[in-house]
């Protein structure tokens, strides 16, 4: 045999990785009391525990304690009583403790990536080359954010006792997200890892015992739903973290609404990997394999809907074949294997029955001509060709090795196609041309875009979604705010307003009757139930009438934003000057809108007109912030920059409180349209004339029709509107306590960002700042590779 015939005959011999250390570990250790709490290794209260295994061959590794609820209420008791002390420390304190954290991994790193692939089934070379110094740079580079958090934000304080619930796909990484974050801010942390994995963290708890970690400030409960449900529901939880399914982030959503408790989801995704006829398709193909078949597909983000454009797609296509057919299937432990098992048999089943249904629906489904191990939760490479864009292969999130294949003609195509979906966190662009790679990105619905690459992570960068695949973010500046405490100045207890009943002498109003209309796209247009009501003063007179709005008309307002593109493509410079100009047009009406304030209030003239002047000066104070709240350039340990792009929400609903009527609706509309949202507001109920008198200011300030609709009526009626409409992205509520908790729990439709005073007001004159353009935006992280 020649060397040429060597060469092609060559093959891969077994690379076994030694599991010696961690099956001594595994023996050494008394699973039985597995629940770190306070500091101390315990057993569950009522004594349950459940078998942990290795995907790969189905055998038991440990039979771990379970957390029930009576475990969780010691957990949080523990870390209540440390939190005082732990957010008491300077941030160096703080920042040594996480140091010690990462650099005790470092020390064992290899006995965490062998620990990781036993239990979750993924190819030792990703826990060994990513997974693992991943986690450990997460809290090294934390520790640098703990000890200057003081001057990077200043006011701050930490969020309190946080409640993690981590998913059983990256289970090291996923808790180096969590608890990182949390220890630099100064919280306190009860973290349940997924019943399927808790190996990994049980030895990180060990770590932190050795780092130094004092008592209560970590506690590791292992369980299943139970423990999880407890973490959410219990009164003594500031915050909850969750990673995992959008389903369940609902669940989350709704359980928490009403609490006050912050809440961050990072849940589901169907990424397109959008390639375009210029792209390197061999590097694309690659980035491919990185793409969806990475830890078997068990990626949030993983690229599962590869979209071609359609002068290349039969070459691509015939490329993905071939590496498909060099995929190596096999032992999680042998070096050469690129796809281990499936989690679970349970996750095996799933991901079968949807490629069944798809193939049913339509979809061709290939793969290689493997041989698949007797042993185990495998699954093959899998790809779709054929699919429809209702494809439910197209449309779920299969969790597993299964790629969905379309194709395209056009930009425009291709961006409309990538957007087809309910999820939003991530997606690739391939194209050698960067200008096309840059005008596209922006225009994809997701919170993470890579160009000319995949799954490219690091400390220092957010990822989050939009959409169904949740709110808040991990990593990065953006990541450590999610355990910062507000900082708004609180008002009082909103309490609701006391109905005005028309004084015995008031009769009809005097002059020619104009009833105040609605003020949507642009337009003064009556209610659609042509109903109205009256406003009364505080002394009982008829000040005059405003529409009843209603459910359509919430539908039409927010239709008629949605539909304005004139105002979130507009530059800020070009937004800053129709804020400036608002103000200008405002300040020519002082003495009007101070007399209708002080009639509707009761407030005084001098006060009144106060207000009016704060209200003209906090529009300057965002117009100015319009071009000046900018995003961040990163610069991951990689050959990339990371541009973190603040981008709007999109359509924000607004209920303005009754207190300082045109202050606060100023304070709250003007931050939104600074950062290009487009707005559906609903004003004070008991004096809405502030609100219609500033249609004509607006019509004559060059704002876009329907860049601000305005829609009066019943507070609470309209806020459930707003909450359960899906084309609505963000809601803002001050009002009463029952009118935030129902708006927080109806919003679970698309999961949008719902910010709400939680029944208490604001003090509106010192109420500006960076937190409301914080809300106004979502944070895009594109990842822009460079170098040969």
């Amino acid at each position: 045999m020649n060397i040429l015939e060597r060469y092609h005959a060559m093959d891969y011999a077994p690379a076994p990785e030694a599991r010696t250390e961690a099956d001594a570990w595994l023996a050494g250790r008394d699973f039985a009391k597995a629940l770190f709490i306070a500091g101390d290794w315990r057993a569950g209260f009522d004594g349950r525990s459940f078998d942990t295994a290795d995907p790969s061959t189905g055998k038991v590794l440990a039979k771990v304690s379970e957390a029930g609820a009576a475990d969780i209420e010691a957990a949080v008791a523990a870390a209540r009583k440390a939190l005082p002390k732990w957010s008491a420390l300077s941030g160096y304190e703080r920042a040594r403790v996480l140091y010690a954290i990462g650099r005790a991994m470092q020390r064992h790193q290899r006995l965490f990536a062998v620990l990781e692939s036993l239990d979750n089934g993924k190819p030792i070379r990703e826990s060994r080359d990513i997974d693992v110094p991943l986690a450990i740079r997460h809290f090294i580079h934390h520790a640098g954010w703990a000890q200057s958090l003081a001057s990077e934000f200043p006011g701050r304080r930490a969020a309190g006792v946080v409640g993690q619930i981590i998913p059983w796909n990256f289970p090291l990484l996923m808790l180096a997200w969590k608890i990182a974050p949390a220890l630099a801010t100064g919280c306190t942390v009860v973290l349940k890892p997924a019943e399927f994995t808790p190996l990994t963290a049980i030895l990180f708890a060990e770590i932190c015992e050795r780092a130094g970690v004092p008592r209560g400030v970590v506690n590791i409960v292992q369980g299943g739903p139970e423990a999880g449900a407890a973490i959410v529901n219990h009164p003594g939880i500031d915050k909850i973290a969750f990673t995992g399914s959008s389903e369940v982030g609902k669940i989350i959503r709704k359980a928490t609404a009403g609490s006050g408790k912050k809440l961050s989801l990072e849940l589901g995704g169907k990424s397109a990997f959008i390639v375009f006829e210029d792209a390197d398709l061999d590097s694309a193909v690659e980035g491919l394999v990185d793409g969806i078949w990475f830890n078997q597909g068990q990626v949030c983000c993983a690229g599962s809907r590869l979209l071609v454009q359609e002068s290349v797609a039969e070459a691509f296509i015939a490329k993905v074949k071939t590496r498909m057919s060099r995929l190596r299937v096999g032992s999680p432990l042998d070096k050469n294997t690129d796809i281990g098992p499936l989690v679970d048999r349970t996750q095996l089943d799933r991901v079968r029955r949807l490629v069944e249904e798809g193939a049913r629906q339509g979809a061709v489904c290939w793969q290689p001509d493997h041989e698949v191990p007797q042993t185990g939760y495998y699954h093959l490479p899998t790809l779709a060709t054929g699919v429809a864009p209702a494809n439910i292969l197209a449309q779920e999130e299969v969790f597993g090795p299964v790629l969905a294949t379309m194709s395209f003609r056009t930009t425009e195509e291709a961006v409309e196609l990538a957007n087809n979906t309910r999820y939003g966190l991530a997606a690739s662009v391939w194209s050698e041309t960067i200008n096309l790679a840059l005008h596209v990105a922006p225009q994809l619905e997701a919170g993470v875009v890579w160009v000319n690459g995949t799954n490219m992570f690091d400390a220092a960068c957010g990822f989050g979604g939009y959409r169904e695949s949740g709110f808040g973010r991990e990593g990065g500046r953006e990541g450590l705010e999610e355990y910062l405490a507000p900082s708004e100045p609180h008002g009082p207890v909103i309490k609701p307003a006391a109905p005005r009943a028309a004084a015995r002498d008031n009769g009809e109003a005097h002059g020619i009757d104009r009833t105040a209309k609605l003020f949507i796209g642009g337009k003064q247009v009556r209610p659609d139930g042509n109903y109205s009501l009256p406003v009364f003063t505080p002394k009982g007179k008829l000040a005059g009438e405003v529409g009843l709005g209603s459910r359509k008309d919430i539908r039409d307002a927010v239709s008629a934003a949605r539909a304005c593109k004139a105002w979130p493509e507009a530059t800020a410079y070009n937004r800053a000057q129709v804020l400036y100009y608002l103000a200008e047009n405002l300040s020519g009406r002082t003495e009007e809108f101070a007399a209708r304030i002080s009639e509707l209030t009761g407030a005084a003239h001098k006060a009144a007109k106060a207000e009016v002047e704060a209200s003209i000066e906090r529009l300057f104070w965002y117009a100015g912030m319009a071009d000046k709240f900018e995003g961040r350039v990163h610069q991951p340990p990689a050959r990339a920059v990371t541009l973190a792009l603040n981008e709007p929400v999109g359509v924000i609903g607004i209920v303005a409180p009754d207190e300082a009527p045109l202050l606060g609706l100023v304070s709250l509309v003007a931050p939104a349209l600074a950062m290009g949202n487009t707005v559906v507001l609903v004003p004070s109920a008991t004096a809405p004339l502030v609100a219609t008198d500033l249609y004509q200011v607006i019509e004559y300030s060059d704002v876009p029709a329907g860049a601000i609709n305005i829609v009066t009526g019943h507070t609470g009626e309209l806020a459930a509107v707003l909450a359960r409409h899906d084309d609505v992205d963000g809601l803002w509520v001050v009002a009463e306590a029952d009118i935030c908790a129902q708006a927080e729990a109806e919003s679970i439709g698309n999961l949008k960002r719902v910010w709400t005073g939680h029944g208490r007001s604001l003090d509106w004159q010192t109420a500006q700042g960076d937190a409301f353009l914080r809300r106004a935006t979502e944070v895009k992280n594109v990842w822009v590779p460079y170098g040969d």
